[in-house]
């Protein structure tokens, strides 16, 4: 009686699996067509929003549409506080690609935040266009870490690792920082930290000492940022494709072309596709927008720990700009 419950159970997961992936592969469901830029001048519009986990997604449009000879001009928005360092710095490198080697200009905007390792991205970009009263700036990197170890001692659990060396359980939640840690972790900062003040300085042509007058994780106003060389200009969504136009000698005869947005599915949540992987809060919200938590869970999870973890040297992530 049980073994037959059982075969019951497997069949309909399988039968579920099976329809997923069916519906998976239909675009009408879990997706959308292959859209493809028509107008002979154009300019491409991408979007850079939320947390930056890995930034594949946008890579990923701007690596497939940047290179099509309709493609004039590219207009990047963004409202974003930043993300982790590598995903960050590899959009940096990819936009300045377009800007340099594909040649084609580029232009930010934005009228939320662009801050930390979304500010660390726009400096490739030709033109900056920001709100007045948008958010920039936060130059700067952090790492976080809790110690719990009297939460343990209080809930009576031994927590404690097997190591190859010294370093590995470095930013262990189950005992203090050794200074030794801390120095390696600073070092770590410190690096990172000089590697954003050079690029930022570089890439908007302003002398060390401005850059690091102001490179101290503050951030300022969109008037703020123009009046000391953080962003070209004031102005919002309009504005900047008129620039991008400008830029591109394109005239009044251009249309903006909206890269369409794939539909995340539970399937998406819980595989292991990493270009559909969520790049933004703002995505995983969209996901979980009517739907029960039921199916959901796992995908849930998994986002959860991605974002706990983020922030800890040993996931290959070290740190976070803030």
């Amino acid at each position: 009686m049980k073994g037959s419950f059982f075969k019951k159970l497997v069949i309909i997961f399988l039968v579920f699996v099976g329809l997923g992936a069916l519906l998976k592969m239909s675009g009408d469901f879990f997706g959308s067509e292959d859209k493809r830029v028509t107008a002979k001048n154009t300019i491409l519009h991408l979007e850079m929003n939320g947390v930056i986990l890995n930034g594949k997604k946008f890579i990923k449009n701007l690596k497939k549409y940047r290179e099509d000879d309709k493609v004039k001009a590219i207009l990047i928005s963004i409202n974003s506080p930043g993300g982790s360092v590598g995903p960050s710095q590899e959009m940096f490198a990819e936009i300045k690609r377009v800007r340099d080697e594909i040649k084609k200009p580029v232009v930010c905007v934005s009228t939320g935040v662009m801050a930390s390792g979304a500010y660390y991205a726009a400096v490739a970009c030709d033109k900056i266009v920001v709100a007045p009263g948008a958010l920039v700036g936060s130059i700067g990197v952090i790492m976080e870490f809790a110690n719990l170890e009297k939460l343990y001692d209080w809930a009576k659990i031994s927590r404690y690792s097997i190591t190859s060396g010294k370093f590995k359980d470095s930013g262990a939640e189950y005992r203090p920082m050794r200074e030794d840690e801390r120095s390696l972790f600073q070092s770590m900062i410190d690096e990172v930290y000089a590697q954003f003040k050079g690029t930022v300085a570089a890439e908007r042509k302003l002398k060390e000492e401005v850059v690091a007058e102001y490179a101290d994780g503050r951030v300022f106003t969109g008037a703020t940022a123009v009046k000391v060389g953080f962003a070209d200009q004031e102005g919002y969504y309009d504005d900047a494709v008129k620039l991008a136009a400008e830029i591109a000698k394109l005239g009044d005869n251009y249309e903006v072309f909206e890269v369409p947005k794939k539909k995340v599915s539970i399937f998406d949540l819980g595989g292991g596709d990493s270009e559909d992987d969520l790049n933004s809060m703002s995505e995983f919200a969209d996901v979980l927008k009517g739907k029960s938590f039921g199916p959901d869970m796992e995908g849930a999870m998994k986002y959860i720990l991605r974002a706990k973890y983020l922030n800890q040297p040993l996931m290959l992530m070290p740190g976070y700009w803030e």
